[in-house]
C-alpha cells in the first residue's frame, strides 16, 4: 500500500485562525411581538431581561441582548424603522390576535430580519403552520414558560446566520438536529446549548490570556436545525466535513408525506459514507431501539424520565466533548482522562498502542480538537490517515511532537497571563500582573507578533528566529512594592545611589510574586537577564536606553537563585530613581511618580564554557547607516558584531561593522596589520559562581572580561575566528593553523556558515516597515548547539532611530570652507541648529589618553551648569565621546554630556577614530537631535580651524578644555541626505537656507531610509 508522507513537522506552518472573523452576525436587539398580557407575564413573572443577563454572564458570555416589545404589526414596524433590530420573536394564539398577519406584514417590509414564533399549543400550531407560513416564519417553538428557550432561539439563530462562513471556510464544527416535533427539539435546544456552551466554558484554559479565551468562545460547536428529511440530507451534505454528530427523530416527513422510516433512511446514508460517524436515533417508539443498533446507531427514548440526563451523555461521550477518554479495546477499560491538551500530551506517552490505535481509526484525535476550538491541531491532525504509519508506535510519536509543535506554535506573538499552575515550557512570553509592559517589554511583544505574523521563526533552514523565553513583571508590582513600602517619598528626596540600592533591597516583593517567579525558574534552565522596562524607555522621542540598569544571575540551585532574581529585580526598580535617572527625567520634563518601571525576567542566549557564558555573537543593527564607505548606501543599514555579552557593543569597544549588503567588504579586515590593530581584542562573559552577584550599582558586577587568548580553551573561536600568520603577514581563515586568533567572524560573513547577513536584511526591512521609521536592533546568537538542533538567533530589541524629516537641510551652494570653525562629511543629524553661542574644546596640544577619566570629569562640571541654565553648548574632543575603553575616547556616560547640542569626534595625529555606532549612546543621540560630527584633519577628512578658537577670549579654562562664548550664536547647519555638516564663524549668516521641495509620500519612507 502507498503511504502518504508524514509533514514536515520541523517546518510545518500551522494556519492562523482568524477567530475575530467568526461569530461575525450577532442577535443585539430583539423585538418581541405580542399582547401587553403577555409581555408583562416575561417581564414580572419571567424576568425576561433579568434571566437572560444572569444566563448569559453564567455560561461566560458577553454581549447579552436587549429586548424591546411592540403589541402591533404598526408599532412592530415603527420600531423597526427607528432601531436596528436583529430578531423578531412573535407569539401564535389561537384565538383572536392576528400573529401570522403580523409576521407576514413585518416579512414583507424586512425580509432581511428573521422572525421567531412561540406558542403554548405545538399540535394545534403545527397545522397552522404548515398551511399559513409559507417562507414567512423562520423557526416555531413550543413556550412552556420556561425563558431557557429564548437563548436558544437566540443561539439558534446566530448559528444559521454565521453557519456557511464559519463551518465551511473557518472549519468550526456543528452537530446537526433533524426533528419535526415543535415540543421536543424547544426542549433540546436549551439542553443541548447549555452542554455547549459549559464545554466551551471549560476549554477556554487552552487561551494564553483573557482576550484569547473569549476568541475561542467564538468556535464553539454550532447547532444546525432540519424539520424533514430533505432539509437534513441538505445541511448533512453541505457541512458533512465538520459535523460532530447526527440527533434524528424516525418519523418526519420526506417527498412531502410523512414517512415512518425517514430516520433511519438518513441513517443508512450516513453509514454509506461514514464507518464511525456518531448517530443518535431518538423515537417515542421504544421498538426502534433495535433497528437502529442494527443500523450501527444509538438510540434515545424520547420519553424517558432523564432525557435530558441522556442526552448529555451522549454528546459529552460521542460528540468528543468533555474530557478525552483514552479506550483500550482488548483490556476493555478506560486508561486516562484527561481535561486539556497538555494532560493530553502526558497521557500520550503513557496509554497502550491498542488505545493509540482505537482512537486514529476513528479520527477522534482531530475530531476532539476541534470540538475545543484548537482547529491548526486538529487540521493538522486531519491531514494524516491512520495508514500512512508503519506501527502504532510511530502514530505515538508523531502525535507528541505535532502537539509540542503546535504548543510552541500558539504561544509565539502572543503575551500570556502567567499562571503559576499552568506555566511550562512552551509559553514564550508571559506577563504577572495586570499593569504596562514598560518599553522594552512592548517591543519584546512587538518582536514575538511580528516574527509570526511574517513567518520568520523558521525561514532559514537549521536556525530558529525569536525572542528568547521572557516573563515579564508588570508595572503593577512596581506599583504595589512601591505603594507597600512607601518609598516614593524617599526617592524623591535621596540623592545617594547606594542608599536608595539598599533601601529597596532591603524590602521584600509581594509573596504572589516570588511565587510565580519561582515557578518559571523551576521551567528555565539557563541563566536570566533581568532587564529595565520603563514606560518612559525606548519610547519614540524620549528614549532612555542605556540609563536603566540590567543584571544577570547565573544558573544555580533555585531557591537561591529566586533570592538573587528577587534581589536583581528590587535593584532595576532602584536604578530608576539613581543620579542617572533623575538628570534623564529633568531633561525629558518627567517628573520621579511617572517613572514607572515593569522588569523583564528573560533567558540568556549562550552557551557554558568552563566558569563563564557567553553568546557566540551578540550585535546592534541599524536600518540606516550614517557613515557609508565605499559601495555602502545609507539605506542599506549596518550591523556591529562582537564575540561575548553585548557589553563590547554598548560600551562602545572594538566590535566589526559591516554592511548586511556587503558582508565581505568590511573595512576594519582590509588589511592584516588593521585587523589585528582593530578587531576585538578581550570579550564578557557571565561569571557562573553564584558568589560573584551581590546587589550593586554597577550591572558588571559578575561580568568577566576575557582576553581572546584565554578563550582558546572554550573551544568558542572556531565558530568567529581567523588567525594571523605572523611568518607569513596573512590572515588565514579559521583557527587550524599555529598563529595569533583574531576575530573576523569569516566563517560567517566570507563563508556563509551561517545566513546572518540575510537574516538581518530581512529583520530591518521588515521591522522598519513594521514602525514605519529607521530602527535599531539588538540580538545575540548561538553557533554553539547540539547535533541536529537548530542554531539560536535571539532578536532582544527593536527601537527607532528617531530622526526629523520634516525639513531636510541643505548646505549652502559653494561656500567657502575657510568660513567654518568646524567641516565635517561625517556628519550624524539634521537641521539647522540655533542658539549655541558657546564652545567648549579638548586642548590638543595638553591631550594625553591617559587622563581621559579626568577629562570626563571636567566636562560634567560644565554640563552642570548648563544644564542648570537650560541652555546647550557645542562640544568638540579626541576620540569616541561614551567609550567605556579610556583608551579609545573620552569615557562620559549621556547624563554627563546631555545639554550638548552638537558633539564633535576630532581625530589627532597620533589618535586616528572610526565613526561611534553600535551604542545605546547614539540612540541618545538621534533621539535628542544632537548633531554628531567627525572629523580626521590631519586625513583630510574634514577641517577644524583650531587657531581660531585659540584667539578667542576664554571664559574658562584648564587643563584640559577650554570653555568660548560667542556674541552672537553661530549658524550650524548639518545636512542629513549627504552626511556633510558645517559650524560657520561668527557672524557668518544666510538668508534663506535651501530645503528639499518635494512632499513625503506618506507611504514611502523619505530617501535614506530602507
Amino acid at each position: 500500500m502507498n503511504r502518504n508522507p508524514l509533514p514536515d513537522l520541523k517546518n510545518y506552518e500551522f494556519e492562523e485562525v482568524a477567530f475575530n472573523q467568526l461569530m461575525q452576525n450577532r442577535i443585539n436587539k430583539v423585538l418581541i411581538v405580542c399582547s401587553n398580557y403577555d409581555f408583562y407575564m416575561l417581564e414580572e413573572d419571567g424576568r425576561i431581561d433579568e434571566r437572560i443577563f444572569n444566563e448569559y454572564m453564567a455560561l461566560n458570555l458577553r454581549y447579552p441582548p436587549s429586548f424591546l416589545h411592540a403589541n402591533s404589526a404598526k408599532r412592530a414596524i415603527g420600531i423597526l424603522n427607528s432601531d436596528k433590530i436583529d430578531l423578531v420573536m412573535t407569539w401564535l394564539d389561537i384565538g383572536n390576535y392576528k400573529a401570522f398577519e403580523t409576521s407576514k406584514l413585518i416579512k414583507e417590509a424586512f425580509p432581511a430580519i428573521p422572525i421567531a414564533a412561540l406558542s403554548h399549543y405545538s399540535s394545534e400550531l403545527r397545522k397552522k403552520v404548515l398551511s399559513e407560513n409559507t417562507g414567512i416564519i423562520d423557526f416555531v417553538f413550543h413556550w412552556n414558560g420556561n425563558v431557557d428557550i429564548f437563548l436558544a432561539i437566540i443561539k439558534l439563530t446566530e448559528d444559521s446566520m454565521n453557519a456557511e462562513k464559519d463551518i465551511n471556510q473557518i472549519g468550526v464544527k456543528a452537530i446537526l438536529l433533524v426533528e419535526d416535533s415543535l415540543k421536543f427539539y424547544s426542549r433540546y435546544l436549551p439542553i443541548m446549548y447549555k452542554i455547549i456552551l459549559k464545554q466551551t466554558h471549560s476549554f477556554m484554559s487552552e487561551g494564553l490570556n483573557e482576550h484569547r479565551a473569549m476568541m475561542l468562545m467564538r468556535g464553539r460547536p454550532k447547532i444546525l436545525l432540519a424539520t424533514n428529511y430533505e432539509e437534513g440530507l441538505s445541511l448533512f451534505e453541505k457541512y458533512k466535513h465538520n459535523l460532530l454528530g447526527i440527533i434524528s427523530d424516525v418519523s418526519y416527513f420526506k417527498g412531502g408525506k410523512r414517512d415512518p422510516n425517514a430516520g433511519f433512511e438518513f441513517l443508512k446514508y450516513v453509514r454509506s459514507l461514514e464507518r464511525y460517524f456518531p448517530f443518535l436515533v431518538q423515537s417515542s417508539d421504544q421498538y426502534n431501539e433495535k433497528r437502529a443498533l442494527e443500523l450501527k446507531g444509538k438510540f434515545l427514548y424520547k420519553h424517558s424520565e432523564t432525557l435530558g440526563k441522556e442526552i448529555k451523555n451522549y454528546i459529552t461521550k460521542y460528540f468528543s466533548f468533555g474530557a478525552f477518554e483514552f479506550w483500550d479495546p482488548i483490556q476493555m477499560k478506560i486508561l486516562a482522562t484527561v481535561e486539556d491538551l497538555n494532560s493530553f500530551q502526558k497521557a500520550l506517552n503513557m496509554v497502550t498502542s491498542d488505545a493509540i490505535v482505537y482512537h486514529a481509526k476513528r479520527s477522534e484525535y482531530s475530531k476532539w480538537l476541534k470540538s475545543r476550538a484548537l482547529f491548526p491541531l486538529a487540521n493538522l491532525f486531519s491531514k494524516v490517515e491512520y495508514e500512512d504509519f508503519e506501527n502504532p508506535e510511530e502514530i505515538r510519536e508523531f502525535l507528541i511532537k505535532a502537539i509540542r509543535a503546535y504548543r510552541v506554535y500558539r504561544s509565539r506573538g502572543v503575551i500570556s497571563k502567567f499562571s503559576k499552575n499552568t506555566y511550562d515550557e512552551y509559553l514564550g512570553f508571559a506577563r504577572i500582573g495586570e499593569g504596562s509592559l514598560g518599553g522594552k517589554g512592548r517591543g519584546l511583544a512587538f518582536i514575538d507578533s511580528f516574527l509570526k505574523r511574517h513567518k520568520l521563526f523558521n525561514k532559514y533552514k537549521d536556525v530558529n528566529i525569536s525572542i528568547p523565553r521572557t516573563v515579564v513583571l508588570s508595572t503593577e508590582v512596581f506599583d504595589e512594592f512601591m505603594e507597600k513600602h512607601d518609598l516614593i517619598g524617599f526617592v524623591a528626596n535621596c540623592n545617594d545611589d547606594e542608599e536608595i540600592l539598599n533601601k529597596f533591597i532591603s524590602k521584600p516583593l509581594p509573596k504572589w510574586v516570588l511565587e510565580d517567579i519561582r515557578v518559571f525558574l523551576n521551567v528555565t534552565k539557563s541563566p536570566i537577564a533581568v532587564r529595565s522596562s520603563s514606560v518612559l524607555e525606548d519610547s519614540h522621542y524620549q528614549p532612555f536606553a542605556g540609563v536603566f540598569s540590567t543584571y544577570m544571575i547565573p544558573n544555580t540551585d533555585k531557591e537561591r537563585m529566586a533570592d538573587m532574581v528577587a534581589s536583581a529585580i528590587k535593584s532595576v526598580m532602584a536604578s530608576a530613581f539613581f543620579q542617572n535617572s533623575k538628570m534623564y527625567l529633568k531633561a525629558t520634563y518627567h517628573t520621579v511618580e511617572e517613572d514607572k518601571m515593569a522588569v523583564i525576567l528573560q533567558e540568556v542566549t549562550g552557551k557554558q564554557y568552563d566558569d563563564v557564558y557567553y553568546p557566540n555573537i551578540s550585535g546592534v543593527a541599524r536600518s540606516i547607516n550614517f557613515y557609508p564607505i565605499e559601495q555602502e548606501l545609507a539605506n542599506e543599514g549596518t550591523a556591529n558584531i562582537a564575540l561575548g555579552l553585548g557589553e563590547m557593543i554598548v560600551g562602545g569597544g572594538n566590535t566589526l561593522r559591516f554592511s548586511p549588503y556587503h558582508p565581505k567588504k568590511v573595512l576594519q579586515l582590509s588589511s592584516p596589520g588593521s585587523t589585528q590593530r582593530d578587531t576585538q581584542q578581550y570579550f564578557y562573559g557571565l561569571d557562573m559562581n553564584p558568589d560573584s552577584y551581590v546587589a550593586s550599582t554597577s550591572e558588571a558586577i559578575n561580568k568577566k572580561k576575557i582576553s581572546i587568548r584565554n578563550a582558546e580553551k572554550h573551544g568558542s573561536l572556531k565558530f568567529v575566528a581567523s588567525t594571523y600568520d605572523l611568518q607569513n603577514n596573512i590572515i588565514k581563515p579559521g583557527v587550524l593553523h599555529d598563529g595569533i586568533r583574531v576575530i573576523t567572524f569569516d566563517n560567517i560573513l566570507k563563508y556563509n556558515t551561517f545566513p546572518l547577513p540575510e537574516i538581518l536584511r530581512d529583520l530591518l526591512r521588515i521591522g522598519q516597515r513594521e514602525m514605519r521609521n529607521p530602527i535599531e536592533m539588538e540580538f545575540a546568537i548561538n553557533l554553539d548547539v547540539p547535533k541536529g538542533h537548530p542554531k539560536e538567533f535571539s532578536f532582544l530589541q527593536i527601537r527607532p532611530i528617531v530622526e526629523s524629516i520634516e525639513t531636510l537641510s541643505t548646505l549652502p551652494e559653494n561656500f567657502n570652507v575657510e568660513d567654518t570653525v568646524i567641516y565635517s562629511e561625517s556628519a550624524l543629524g539634521n537641521g539647522n541648529y540655533e542658539l549655541l553661542q558657546d564652545l567648549i574644546y579638548i586642548k590638543p596640544e595638553t591631550f594625553n589618553s591617559a587622563n581621559t577619566r579626568k577629562i570626563a570629569l571636567a566636562v560634567e562640571q560644565i554640563n552642570k551648569k548648563f544644564t542648570a541654565l537650560d541652555k546647550n553648548y557645542i562640544l568638540v574632543g579626541p576620540g569616541r565621546w561614551g567609550s567605556s575603553d579610556p583608551w579609545l575616547g573620552i569615557p562620559v556616560i549621556w547624563p554627563q554630556i546631555a545639554s550638548a547640542k552638537i558633539i564633535i569626534e576630532a581625530g589627532l595625529n597620533n589618535f586616528r577614530i572610526d565613526p561611534s555606532q553600535g551604542t545605546h549612546f547614539f540612540q541618545n543621540l538621534t533621539s535628542f537631535k544632537v548633531g554628531y560630527l567627525t572629523i580626521n584633519p590631519f586625513m583630510d577628512d574634514g577641517f577644524f580651524d583650531l587657531d581660531y578658537l585659540n584667539k578667542q577670549k576664554a571664559i574658562y579654562e584648564d587643563e584640559y578644555l577650554r570653555h568660548v562664548r560667542f556674541e552672537e550664536p553661530l549658524t550650524v547647519i548639518i545636512e542629513g541626505k549627504s552626511n556633510k555638516a558645517a559650524i560657520f564663524k561668527e557672524g557668518i549668516k544666510f538668508n534663506k537656507f535651501q530645503s528639499p521641495s518635494e512632499k513625503f509620500n506618506d507611504d514611502v519612507p523619505f530617501e535614506g531610509y530602507m
